[in-house]
């Protein structure tokens, strides 16, 4: 299935639609991460942490052609003391994400599905999240890897949490098909627009 054809796609359907499309997004996703859709997404997440100025940004280790968030972090870091920097764990492939501190030069090590976490976890709650996007709605859902695990934080969330959609362009979508469990975010940012 090609990305151009899954836009068409209903709302309703499950686990083997939201499978199709997430191998050609996935695979669209690839072609997209070049420097210049890179430095698009950079300044549009810049303008919004500017505009929210939030503490503590949580943000996730880039993997698969994900943007990778770590420069920009880097640099808004240095600008406040005040600020922090978490990454997700996974305690449990049933429950919520938990949230360490992460600053650049520390150690990482390596976490559930090989993906790098800090060696040091200090546990922290986000205000703002990043979240990496395989394809996004016109209604602000998301289509991840279909773990749930984001679904769960945002819906287990105890405080005021900004949730934004990570993506390019090209996983945006009409309408993704979606379960009960799907919840939509507060605004999805990619290289050509903010959506909210």
């Amino acid at each position: 299935m090609k990305a151009s054809i899954a836009r068409e796609q209903p709302a309703a359907g499950g686990k083997n639609l939201k499978a199709q499309l997430r191998a050609s997004l996935l695979s669209a996703r690839t072609n997209a991460a070049n420097s210049v859709n890179d430095a698009a997404l950079a300044k549009r997440i810049r303008a919004l942490l500017d505009e929210r100025k939030p503490q503590c940004v949580g943000f996730y280790w880039p993997m698969a052609g994900e943007f990778d968030a770590r420069g920009l972090l880097t640099q808004w870091l240095t600008e406040s003391v005040e600020r922090t920097a978490a990454l997700p764990i996974v305690t449990s492939l049933a429950k919520a994400l938990s949230f360490c501190r992460w600053m650049p030069e520390m150690t990482m090590t390596k976490g559930r599905f090989q993906i790098p976490i800090p060696a040091d976890a200090v546990e922290v709650k986000p205000d703002l999240l990043l979240i990496p996007c395989v394809g996004f709605d016109q209604a602000r859902y998301r289509l991840g890897y279909g773990g749930g695990f984001y679904d769960r934080t945002l819906a287990k969330a105890t405080s005021p949490l900004l949730a934004v959609g990570i993506a390019y362009e090209c996983g945006r979508v009409d309408t993704l098909p979606r379960e009960s469990h799907d919840l939509p975010l507060d605004l999805v940012i990619s290289e050509a627009a903010r959506y909210e």
